[in-house]
């Protein structure tokens, strides 16, 4: 109850009470926030996809860059392979 008081004042045991309840009801909270991990994984995809484009929904041309320079690469890499 109170720390450190014995006040048994039932106005201030309900507000005890009460801060308690709020108390708890956030550590409930926080728990199922990162339990929920569903909810965390489409939350970080929706940052990724974010990331990885403009404001209007296009995919940043760096990142296009750097995927043609994989796929050239690997295709480079494959043809040499095969030369060998």
């Amino acid at each position: 109850m109170s720390t450190g008081t014995k006040n048994l004042d039932p106005a201030s045991l309900e507000a005890d009470i009460v801060r308690q309840r709020e108390q708890l009801a956030h550590t409930v909270d926080a728990l199922h926030d990162k339990l929920d991990v569903k909810a965390r994984a489409e939350h970080k995809v929706a940052d990724l996809k974010s990331a990885a484009t403009t404001d209007s929904g296009r995919p940043r041309p760096a990142l296009v860059l750097v995927a043609g320079v994989v796929v050239a690469g690997v295709v480079v890499l494959v043809w040499w392979r095969r030369q060998g």
